[in-house]
């Protein structure tokens, strides 16, 4: 279907970026029936709503001229919550008005507001900016409110949940009560039916789409992992999906500097975003990502709130989202405009039973599977360096490049020239990392109580400290062992410290599992700790379960900090 009846220079603009026709969205607000109506619109993310209000709002800024007028008091106002959507929306509206002789100027903090009062003081048609900013520049006097025609408020739940009600009310208070106010939200909790309720006039509610339902572009993955293995699965997840462009998800500032920084040493083109950055710092981050100089970028939720890059393909959690609006937000920065997209939840074993509540709840359906193992990581990188080497011996090479090659084969086997350009082809790849195996055993199902009865014997363990030789105690032992056999405090039983040697229990349906992942090396510091199956002389006599922790004695402290982290 193509574009209804629009202002010549906005469709000249729309063929020029390749719109054909337009999105589900797109077509929803330019229906007959929404001509000057105030509007309450959901839509996913990514779905081109920022093309949609520019387009909704042509009638009250061009009507039925060719261009715009000259540029003077702005006759629209559009409120994003972050500083990055509303520079996106700045630049989109831009190259949508351009055609017709339109100025958008940007208001938002973290910039010189003495330059932006200069910008809008040269005029301006539309002003997109952030709300604490707008009603900054609008109680100055730096805009003139009589002149505004349309109010839009992008992703409004989003500023509402970041506790703007307060500036968006004195924004819609200060402008015209004639003016038309659009509303796009990814979804319409209370608030913002109530913030519509005050501030719109019987507008129409519209839903592009199956609101809720799973974005039909984005794949979701949902793969195992063992506890305290994120990083190294965050590494084979950004190898086996191999994405131009990829956003790692992170839960605090903290975790973001530290992952970055292992990845980096570990030869990805990675780049950080967190809240503790300045504007100038995340624009050169978002710029590094978007001209390819970077592939990879670490970011908090809230340092990624309105973040749109074209080709961003892949999206990974590597902490488990809280909620699932934050779910949904996060994957939606991916599949967007038509582009697919992958979306990989990583998830330790023993929380898999929240994340299937976190996906249910957001009305999403995963694939579950083990993290990409370092095998298959390899065999995925045969088959693309086998056709990147068909793709460069297919390339047509010139008269000196020719002669040079029949010289290297004078001296050299074909098969070895053949290896030197797969092991160049296979140079700039970061190794994969050697993961525990963790089996998928299916959706997890009603809780089931573990108690273990008089009948139901635990297996076990020994490792090589105790009182003397380590100054073993429950306190740091316990969290230590679940952090190396990836269990839960509810797996482990009795912990029997000796002069030499600690032993302790294991439930059995996780004695498997526990003996697996506590033959793996353990890390740097712990490295001189090992851990056996208790052989021999062992008499389980009673049912699982620990006794009161002891009070704190000294003991190795590296590992003791770690274990009660």
């Amino acid at each position: 279907m193509p574009f209804p009846a629009l202002p010549a220079t906005l469709l000249a603009a729309l063929t020029e970026r390749g719109y054909a026709e337009p999105t589900p969205v797109q077509a929803a607000v330019l229906q007959p029936e929404t001509a000057g109506r105030d509007l309450l619109v959901s839509a996913q993310t990514g779905s081109g709503k920022t093309v949609a209000f520019g387009l909704a709002m042509a009638a009250e800024l061009i009507g039925e001229a060719e261009r715009l007028p000259p540029p003077g008091a702005p006759l629209a106002l559009v409120v994003a919550p972050t500083r990055e959507l509303a520079l996106q929306v700045q630049a989109e509206l831009t190259w949508l008005y351009g055609p017709a002789g339109g100025r958008v100027v940007s208001g938002v903090g973290g910039t010189d507001p003495v330059a932006e009062r200069r910008a809008l003081a040269r005029g301006a048609h539309i002003v997109a900016g952030t709300p604490g900013r707008l009603r900054d520049h609008l109680e100055r006097g730096n805009i003139d409110p009589k002149s505004i025609r349309v109010v839009i408020l992008d992703e409004a739940d989003e500023m509402l949940d970041m506790g703007f009600k307060e500036e968006l009310e004195a924004i819609l208070e200060t402008t015209p009560a004639e003016r038309r106010t659009l509303m796009f939200s990814a979804t319409v909790p209370r608030g913002i039916a109530q913030l519509a309720k005050q501030y719109q006039r019987d507008a129409l509610r519209i839903s592009a789409g199956d609101e809720g339902a799973q974005h039909g572009d984005i794949d979701y993955r949902a793969l195992l992992i063992a506890p305290h293995e994120t990083e190294r699965a965050v590494v084979n997840a950004l190898r086996f999906f191999e994405a131009r462009a990829s956003l790692v998800f992170c839960r605090t500032r903290a975790t973001v500097t530290r992952l970055h920084g292992n990845l980096a040493e570990r030869g990805f083109a990675a780049v950080a975003l967190s809240g503790e950055l300045s504007q100038a710092e995340r624009n050169r981050a978002l710029q590094g990502l978007r001209d390819g100089r970077a592939r990879v970028c670490v970011a908090t939720d809230v340092a990624a709130r309105g973040i749109d890059l074209p080709d961003l393909g892949l999206v990974i959690h590597a902490d488990l989202p809280t909620d699932p609006e934050t779910l949904l937000h996060r994957s939606g920065r991916t599949g967007r405009a038509g582009r697919k997209g992958t979306s990989v939840l990583l998830v330790p074993h023993n929380r898999r039973r929240a994340a299937e509540r976190l996906l249910q709840d957001a009305r999403l359906r995963a694939t579950w599977g083990p993290a990409p193992s370092a095998e298959a990581i390899h065999a995925q990188d045969d088959a693309r360096i086998l056709v990147q080497a068909l793709e460069k011996t297919g390339e047509d090479a010139g008269d000196g490049d020719l002669a040079l090659a029949r010289k290297l084969l004078e001296d050299r086997a074909p098969e070895a020239v053949a290896a030197a350009l797969i092991q160049a082809l296979r140079a700039p790849l970061a190794a994969p990392e050697e993961l525990a195996a963790v089996t998928d055993r299916g959706p997890a199902g009603p809780r089931v109580p573990r108690e273990a009865g008089p009948n139901q014997e635990g297996v076990w363990f020994r490792m090589n400290l105790g009182r003397a030789n380590g100054n073993a105690d429950p306190r740091w032992v316990l969290p230590f062992l679940c952090r190396r056999g990836h269990v839960t405090r509810q797996e482990i039983g009795r912990i029997k410290v000796q002069d030499r040697e600690t032993q302790f229990e294991v439930a059995p349906w996780a004695a498997e599992r526990f003996a697996a992942a506590a033959q793996r090396p353990g890390d740097e510091e712990d490295a001189h700790i090992r851990i056996f199956p208790l052989q021999g002389g062992a008499v389980i006599e009673s049912p699982l379960r620990r006794p009161p922790l002891r009070g704190p004695r000294p003991a190795l402290e590296q590992i003791r900090r770690r274990a009660v982290r």
